[in-house]
């Protein structure tokens, strides 16, 4: 059984799991940062990235505006 990316909306997520709810590769997520279209996300002490839920938004946001 799958446990569900986001159970609770107030917790942030890592690259993988945001790249596939947006339907994006890890490597677009990471593209879009340093072209500054999405926020540098705060990192844990792993130096993993920890994203907010809007981020899968934005990215929403940037795919439809690129097929305008």
């Amino acid at each position: 059984m799958q446990t569900p990316a986001f159970p609770n909306p107030g917790l942030t997520m890592q690259i993988g799991q945001l790249a596939r709810q947006a339907g994006v590769p890890v490597d677009t997520v990471r593209y879009y940062e340093r072209r500054g279209l999405l926020s540098e996300p705060m990192r844990r002490p792993s130096g993993y990235r920890d994203y907010e839920p809007e981020s899968v938004e934005r990215l929403h946001f940037i795919r439809s505006a690129q097929a305008a």
